[in-house]
């Protein structure tokens, strides 16, 4: 089974290169190490990942202070664009994933 989901994850990181405005992916594990990126230096990976996850944990305690009910607050991803470039988190069980595309995309 174990082997199956492996194939699934590497099949959608394949499609998810070949989208239009595609510029790059990290995956970071529940402490916020990266695990898999496609950055041009692990460098510049491990920087975007320690802004991220702190960018991610913020917004995730600020939306929860906003509403009174746990499932209204649930955040399912962080969306956002600036004049280079979009990024959306998004966090299932103990990773992380954020995609980097065009700000055209």
């Amino acid at each position: 089974m174990a082997g199956n989901q492996a194939m699934q994850v590497e099949e959608i990181l394949k499609d998810l290169q070949n989208t239009p405005g595609f510029k790059a992916y990290i995956i970071l594990n529940s402490d916020g190490i990266v695990i898999r990126h496609t950055m041009d230096s692990n460098e510049r990976a491990v920087q975007h990942a320690h802004h991220i996850t702190e960018l991610y944990n913020k917004s995730v305690a600020q939306i929860q202070d906003l509403f009174d009910h746990p499932e209204d607050s649930r955040v399912e991803n962080v969306r956002m664009r600036t004049k280079n470039y979009e990024m959306i988190v998004s966090s299932v069980g103990s990773y992380t994933l954020a995609v980097f595309q065009d700000e055209t995309a």
